[in-house]
């Protein structure tokens, strides 16, 4: 082949190249906090694996209905904000299937929004703030994890940290996912014998739905309203910012259809790609804007892959020490909690209001069976008008 010829293949695989290091970034450096928060109210781990690998497959199969229909760059995600949320939910009254009960409900609402336009307009009522206000109080006791990791376990969760720190400098990019490999080499030399050989195989565990007050109220509100404000309408704003428009209608559709076939199988949340977006969306995908939709089509192929991985890898997971993945997990928010705290604080006129919705958000605490999540919302709407009449 000519250096010429050469030259124009290398530039034809450009988008597919940008597709798979969206999946591959986007897979790395959040699926320890998905598999975080769906243990955290109540899974097993069969039940965390397959929610993992039905998310995967759900991601995967939306973006080529959208990327091959539309002919666009258009990627989708799990909720980690959402994942975090259920990390700081915990348990809820009815357990797991209740859980799962609250994924549908979510999944509908996702879907209704593109349907009924004042179910959109009511989220983004909600004042910018508050919502990043909720999103960083619930993301801290995650992020905290790398210190209390440190100090607690400095020989296991040191190099982890260490390896985030010199990625922050030398491959930003890649420093999460290459912080996640050290974590599970520590993991596997550490307590490589007790790694459960029979779950290394990806499976999928039904779970029938249930329905209680207080998981509708404590997971399905908040998880909407974090997964809307953190994830589906910075990902409009950035597919905008490289000229590509979202199907709105039909991307609420899909992707709550998406969370709806997900959820009994432990998938929490599909949603569109806001950070990883701009991978397939933007120049990594080539100078070619017409041909960037293969970016998202190679995306879904590569979660098609990763989703075969699930189950393997959250065997590892379960056989970690101390707060090794903990600490990977919180490292991999730090960016997230950094960005949701600017904006929080950001507006003059509404900041103690955000400042009580975080303090609320991070404490953790339930009151009637509800989450600190709902509670940090409510806080900061009632204070909100108070305080700024006030001055």
């Amino acid at each position: 082949m000519s250096a010429a010829g050469a030259h124009l293949a290398a530039g034809r695989s450009t988008p597919v190249v940008a597709g798979v290091v969206t999946a591959v970034v986007g897979f790395s450096s959040s699926f320890v906090v998905v598999l975080a928060g769906l243990a955290a109210v109540g899974a097993s781990s069969a039940e965390a694996a397959s929610g993992l690998v039905a998310l995967c497959l759900a991601q995967a199969l939306g973006m080529l209905w959208l990327g091959l229909r539309h002919r666009t760059p258009l990627t989708l995600a799990w909720s980690t904000p959402g994942a975090a949320l259920l990390v700081s939910t915990g348990a809820v009254e009815g357990g797991w299937p209740a859980a799962v009960g609250a994924f549908v409900v979510t999944a509908l609402l996702i879907g209704l929004t593109g349907l009924v336009p004042w179910l959109g307009d009511l989220v983004g009522r909600i004042p910018a703030s508050l919502a990043r206000a909720m999103l960083a109080g619930v993301l801290m006791p995650l992020c905290l994890a790398p210190v209390t990791g440190l100090a607690d376990s400095p020989g296991l969760v040191g190099p982890v940290v260490l390896t985030w720190v010199v990625g922050q400098l030398l491959f930003r990019r890649w420093a999460v996912p290459a912080a996640l490999v050290v974590a599970l080499t520590v993991v596997l030399l550490e307590a490589g014998d007790t790694v459960d050989t029979d779950r290394l195989l990806p499976t999928l565990a039904w779970t029938t739905p249930e329905w209680t007050l207080p998981a509708l109220v404590s997971i399905a509100l908040p998880l909407y309203v974090v997964t809307m404000a953190s994830q589906n309408v910075p990902g409009v704003a950035v597919m905008a910012s490289h000229g590509y428009a979202v199907p709105w209608r039909e991307s609420m559709a899909v992707t709550g259809l998406g969370t709806l076939l997900a959820a009994p199988l432990g998938g929490h949340a599909v949603n569109l790609a806001a950070i990883t977006a701009a991978m397939a969306a933007g120049p990594l995908a080539g100078p070619d804007r017409s041909r960037r939709w293969l970016a998202g089509t190679s995306a879904a192929v590569s979660y098609l892959v990763l989703a075969a991985a699930g189950s393997a890898l959250t065997a590892v997971v379960v056989a970690a020490p101390g707060d090794v993945v903990q600490a990977a997990a919180g490292l991999a928010l730090l960016g997230t909690l950094a960005a949701s705290l600017s904006g929080a604080l950001a507006d003059e006129d509404g900041r103690e209001a955000a400042a009580v919705c975080f303090l609320v958000a991070a404490s953790g605490v339930t009151v009637l069976g509800v989450g600190s999540a709902f509670w940090a919302l409510l806080a900061g709407l009632a204070l909100r008008p108070l305080l700024r009449a006030r001055g």
